[in-house]
């Protein structure tokens, strides 16, 4: 009988499967099983000293600009055991304990090893399991368990499709992620240059560089520049209007400079005398129809959700336990549609779905599959409603804070799409005196789709408008002298800069999302982002401003970055190529980036010195306690122990004292001396009594 070991990415995913396949170990067809579980990554690739020879460790070490580029010839990409912290017992623990596990279980019997992991875009869940592979030494087969998603139908009909991945060297989506973790590891070089040009001109900051972030934080800060210089400068020029109010003026392109448009109201006035009222001619209507807005992706979804005050920390962490328990799909999708299969997997429950979304089943009669919306390609599906349908938006609350409005999004965004097109008048007409000054409006007809859920209007970056029109033309319009200005830049938001890298196809969405995530976390971060709205700390800042003119803040070099890496994967391109283009970007950007840093200080002025804390020394005592000499902190949450509450200590006994909560608030403090842990270190004080 066969016997296989299947390897899921996490302890969330292990349990999926072993309710979808009836236990932890088994019988599933014709062969047996056993379930094991990563933590996500458990092993790393090494430091850049340790992976080269002896007499290069010094160099590698080194965050001093003489000794890059590097020679990435000169690295062995050996990997090493991961160590984190437990936040609980502050501790710092290794995952070679995991590592150890699975290799004892592997020498059980198996006749192949079962990857398991997530199917993401980027091949991140291929490397994780080879890394796990390779990490216990396996030589055997090793097969691959595509899944759509964690549902019990998913992972059966991934593991009835079983495909042969034994040759690391021809499975494409590891390569593609092993490339990429490549790449991306020799691009700390960037880093350790920006970082030396800060702290040479007094900037004591890590500048992290890289693919996306140093193409976001530049474009925030080139937008913030923008806005800074912005000076308005108002123009003048003829326009005519009718007693409805609609405008009638000469077809200017953005940007385009043109005669009659003029700087001074004086010589706009000087025009508009030559201007009569005139008739109004060739009015024509066009009835036009707007198919629903596309299926969303998770920057999509992140972009709209920060207008509602959830950052994308929140919604990545809410959406993940969300996708675990099947109330969305799989989060790290690149399709913006889905397919047959998946229409026809949901379609069923579409009016339970719009019956806890709120949303009018009597619009949701398109109920065929839209060529625009569902395609044969693709494979996890655009980011939608999974076919968990919850009971309630409340009962989404156990996820997070951001559930309810995750789900209200997607699932009106789905809906949108068994709804008929937006229906619309569209009118156009011209002055019979002056054909040259025209009007276009649109007069609502038939919303349909817009009833339910509009994703072009929700992801739309600026505050422009479809012009909708009402009232009757005419007869007549009459001249006046209209006042415009320069449009002055947009305050650089979330869905601003989800825009933005769509735009010009940087990154998928899921990576843009985790990647503004990363930047706005913890101390070191370098941006901060609140209620949808974007703006830069110091370090980002200081990382800006040495990236300007560089390769890797460009989106253009960023976005065939990300073609080479899907290149790898696809067989056309090998390893070695792209990495050539670590070296290539570090070569240009260094000398770049070390000018930049000469400026730094005339741009942001002297770096401030942040004041030294004075630690303050807390008076010990040292006594016999439980038969050893120990010592202690003589005062405890400002209360100075007495001589007698210092003995009863040292007897093991019982004290209580009046005390005060970091809010202020009075209370009794119970408690005894006992030997505590702090961040892996032990100490002896005072221990305040559980609460009951």
């Amino acid at each position: 009988m066969t016997k296989y070991l299947i390897i899921t990415e996490k302890p969330s995913a292990a349990q999926n499967f072993i309710k979808a396949l009836g236990g932890k170990t088994g019988h599933f067809s014709d062969w047996d099983y056993t379930i094991t579980n990563l933590r996500g990554h458990v092993m790393t690739l090494k430091d850049p000293e340790e992976m080269v020879s002896d007499e290069l460790k010094t160099k590698y070490k080194s965050w001093h600009v003489k000794h890059l580029p590097w020679n990435l010839a000169d690295l062995s990409w050996a990997r090493t055991y991961i160590r984190n912290r437990n936040p609980r017992t502050g501790r710092s623990e290794s995952t070679k304990k995991l590592v150890d596990e699975i290799k004892v279980e592997s020498k059980r019997g198996y006749d192949a090893l079962v990857i398991a992991t997530d199917t993401d875009p980027s091949g991140e869940g291929e490397l994780l399991a080879w890394e796990a592979i390779q990490a216990i030494g396996w030589r055997g087969r090793v097969l691959r368990a595509n899944f759509m998603d964690e549902s019990a139908k998913g992972i059966q009909a991934a593991m009835f499709n079983l495909r042969d991945v034994s040759d690391i060297k021809q499975d494409g989506e590891y390569q593609k992620g092993e490339s990429r973790n490549r790449w991306d590891f020799a691009s700390m070089q960037l880093t350790r240059i920006a970082t030396h040009a800060a702290k040479k001109n007094g900037f004591k900051v890590v500048a992290r560089e890289g693919r996306l972030k140093s193409v976001i934080v530049w474009k925030i800060y080139e937008q913030f520049e923008a806005i800074k210089n912005y000076v308005r400068k108002p123009f003048y020029e003829v326009k005519f209007k009718d007693p409805a109010g609609h405008i009638f003026g000469r077809v200017t392109k953005d940007g385009e400079i043109v005669a009659y448009r003029f700087d001074n109201e004086a010589a706009a006035k000087q025009e508009l005398a030559g201007y009569q009222s005139s008739a109004i001619a060739n009015e024509r209507h066009e009835t036009r129809t707007q198919a629903p807005g596309k299926l969303l992706d998770l920057a999509g979804l992140a972009s709209i959700a920060a207008t509602q005050g959830f950052d994308s920390k929140e919604v990545l962490s809410t959406y993940q336990k969300m996708y675990e328990a099947e109330v969305v799909s799989y989060p790290r999708t690149e399709d913006k549609t889905v397919t047959p299969e998946q229409f026809n997997e949901i379609l069923p429950l579409v009016d339970k779905i719009a019956g806890v979304v709120g949303v009018d089943t009597s619009l949701l009669t398109h109920r065929q599959p839209r060529r625009t919306h569902v395609k044969k390609e693709g494979s996890h599906g655009a980011n939608r409603p999974g076919l968990k349908v919850p009971s309630s938006l409340g009962a989404l609350d156990k996820y997070g804070q951001s559930a309810q409005a995750i789900y209200q999004i997607l699932a009106k965004n789905y809906l949108a799409m068994l709804a008929e097109d937006y229906v619309y008048d569209h009118v156009t007409a011209n002055l019979a005196a002056y054909p040259e000054f025209k009007t276009a409006y649109n007069i609502a007809k038939e919303l349909n789709f817009k009833l339910v859920y509009d994703s072009a209007k929700a992801t739309r970056a600026d505050d422009t408008e479809e012009e909708n029109g009402a009232g009757q033309l005419g007869p007549m319009a009459d001249p006046y002298v209209y006042e415009g200005a320069n449009k002055k830049p947009t305050t650089p938001t979330t869905k601003w800069i989800m825009a933005y890298l769509e735009k010009y196809n940087v990154g998928t969405g899921a990576t843009r999302v985790s990647t503004l995530s990363e930047m706005a976390r913890g101390t070191k971060a370098m941006l901060r982002e609140s209620r949808g709205k974007l703006t830069l700390t110091e370090t980002g800042n200081v990382s800006a401003i040495l990236v300007k003119g560089t390769w890797i803040a460009s989106p253009k070099i960023t976005s065939r970055l990300f073609e080479m890496m899907n290149e790898i994967g696809q067989f056309k391109i090998n390893q070695a190529k792209l990495l050539e283009s670590v070296t290539q970007v570090v070569e240009h950007d260094m000398p770049i980036m070390l000018a930049n840093g000469e400026s730094l200080t005339s741009i942001l002025g002297t770096p401030k010195v942040k004041p030294t804390v004075k630690r303050k020394i807390t008076e010990k005592m040292t006594g016999t306690w439980k038969g050893q000499e120990i010592s202690f902190a003589r005062e405890w949450s400002g209360h100075a122990f007495t001589d007698d509450e210092l003995a009863k200590l040292l007897a093991g006994d019982e004290i209580s004292f009046p005390a005060k909560s970091k809010r202020g608030k009075e209370y009794t403090a119970i408690g005894k001396l006992a030997k505590q842990t702090f961040k892996g270190a032990t100490y002896y004080g005072f221990k305040l009594n559980p609460k009951k």
